[in-house]
Parts: C-alpha cells; sequence; structure tokens
C-alpha cells in the first residue's frame, strides 16, 4: 500500500485502500500497523486534521481492530 507523509511527531505517514477500507500507518518508531475497516470518511478526516497524531489517538487507535505488519 502507498502512503503518504504526514506532519506529526507520532505518525511518519498513512495510507487507505478504499476496496478493503484498510488504513495503513507508519509510526516514527518504525512499526507499521494496518487498521480495518476503516470508512473512507475517517481516512480523510485524519489527512485533512491539524494534527493527525491528535485525531488519530482519538478516533482510530482503539476504534478499529488492527495488526501489526
Amino acid at each position: 500500500m502507498e502512503r503518504q507523509p504526514v506532519v506529526s511527531s507520532n505518525l511518519m505517514s498513512v495510507g487507505y485502500e478504499p476496496a478493503s477500507e484498510t488504513l495503513e500507518v507508519e509510526f516514527k518508531n518504525g512499526r507499521i500497523y494496518q487498521y480495518y475497516n476503516v470508512p473512507q470518511v475517517v481516512f480523510d478526516m485524519l489527512i485533512m486534521a491539524s494534527s493527525p497524531g491528535t485525531f488519530f489517538n482519538a478516533n482510530i487507535r482503539d476504534s478499529f481492530a488492527c495488526a501489526r505488519m
């Protein structure tokens, strides 16, 4: 999955696959996680957030099933 960089103290880049509703997040520590069944609107809001890390922690981290890649 292709990811795009984000300006964040915790996140390095994010990517999204609409067909499977999979969000991929690369953290500054090098770990990569995939989050499942994430609606497109949530990804769009993440990308547009003034603080992607804060948005991620509040709306994604504990709200969707995930797996470390």
